[in-house]
């Protein structure tokens, strides 16, 4: 494969596993959108639907781990296939069902083979860029899933009320198949670029001292708190404006578009200003540790300026804007940090048990705001669940500045 054709390649892939990332969270916030007319229809209490968005979660570590290591033994571009086509499968009986428990059920196995998507789809991204290159296409990769939930909040409420809410879960299954289609069809497995970046020539190291590795933790650290407002938004924020702000269902799906969609430039945007600060010699330390973190510190202080006597929605509405905006750079960044301090052989399991640890935030937050809401009346207690959620990114961002360090680990393992 000559140069060109294969840059071309890359961003083929890379294209490709957007929309895979699209996908990913059309199935996941799917279920936040139609969390109003479900709750009516079922007779959920905020408790019990909270219950239901955490089931995603229960296992969805498990799956994520256990993904990881087939990761790191067989192809991606088959583990993918695999993991679309099961999604698919998971939506169809939430269309027909009357029981609450067959959609807890199927959500959870939704969990399971939604667990290793990011971290595979890391992995297989990493095969086609070096280490300097990685910044920018992993965050575009993660830009589909915020074209995911700008798309859902468009699509989702206006097939439910062209249809009923029901209607949502047979389409999805409908899109992720065809989807698997064309990835059957043209995906490849990328040349394993990526072999000049720390210890990636190194023989496999003791899990232990891997997970102990302050570079490890602290990239644990900061994607829980990230995960934490990802699981706020994807099962709450919709339900905020539709119950806590008094806007209708279509247009509080427009909303939630229009918020979720500043995500996008903000993303590729700062992820592309870590890149550039890399390309000028200035150490990952801050150039990717710093970053992220001071950027999650930001993000936690405007979550928690939301319990404050706020003078009017819209400026509730563009603080939870600004602070999604600053949050997704963590799952670009920190994977970058591992795949620096990681040999590759085990790159793909170290992936997954991160963002595995990260989705235990995915259990916690959807049933601790749920409480927080179905104790305090009206937007407040909204509100006094994303300002938990800003506290606890402020403490994970100044536990980042402290511990992600990749070059100081680097000269420790020579």
């Amino acid at each position: 494969m000559n140069e060109m054709s294969g840059v071309g390649r890359a961003w083929t892939i890379t294209f490709l596993l957007s929309l895979f990332m699209l996908i990913n969270f059309l199935d996941k916030i799917v279920l936040g959108l139609v969390a109003v007319p479900m709750m009516d229809e079922l007779r959920l209490s905020p408790k019990q639907f909270g219950d239901i968005g955490s089931g995603f979660f229960w296992l969805f570590a498990i799956g994520g781990v256990f993904g990881g290591f087939l990761a790191n033994r067989f192809k991606a571009g088959a583990l993918i296939t695999g993991m679309v086509l099961i999604w698919s499968v998971c939506q169809l009986p939430i269309g027909y069902t009357a029981s609450a428990w067959t959609i807890v059920i199927c959500r959870a196995v939704l969990g399971v083979a939604q667990g290793p998507a990011w971290p595979v789809a890391v992995h297989a991204i990493y095969k086609w860029f070096p280490n300097d290159k990685r910044n920018l296409p992993i965050s575009i990769m993660a830009q589909g899933s915020t074209v995911g939930m700008v798309a859902a909040g468009i699509m989702i409420p206006l097939i439910s009320a062209a249809w009923g809410w029901r209607a949502n879960f047979v389409v999805l299954a409908g899109i992720g198949c065809l989807w698997a289609l064309v990835w059957f069809a043209v995906a490849e497995e990328g040349p394993e670029h990526g072999r000049d970046a720390g210890p990636a020539d190194a023989a496999a190291l003791p899990y232990a001292h891997l997970l102990f590795n302050r570079n490890v933790l602290g990239c644990a650290i900061t994607h829980f708190v990230g995960y934490w407002s990802l699981a706020l938004t994807l099962t709450w924020l919709p339900a905020y404006f539709q119950r806590g702000l008094g806007f209708g269902g279509i247009a509080s799906g427009w909303l939630y578009s229009c918020v979720v969609a500043l995500m996008i430039p903000f993303g590729i945007g700062l992820a592309w200003g870590s890149e550039r600060l890399l390309q000028r010699g200035i150490p990952s330390r801050t150039a990717r540790g710093r970053y992220l973190s001071a950027l999650l510190i930001i993000a936690g202080l405007l979550f928690a300026l939301l319990c404050a006597n706020l003078p009017g929605d819209w400026l509730r509405i563009g603080l939870i804007a600004l602070a999604l905006g600053c949050t997704p750079i963590v799952y670009s960044l920190g994977p970058a940090v591992l795949a620096e301090v990681v040999p590759v052989p085990q790159r793909g399991s170290m992936l997954a048990i991160n963002n595995s640890v990260a989705s235990l935030a995915g259990i916690a937050a959807p049933v601790v705001s749920g409480a927080l809401i179905q104790n305090v009346s009206g937007a407040r207690g909204f509100e006094l669940g994303f300002a938990l959620c800003g506290a606890l990114m402020v403490a994970g961002g100044l536990l980042g500045l402290w511990m992600i360090d990749p070059e100081r680990s680097l000269r420790y393992a020579t």
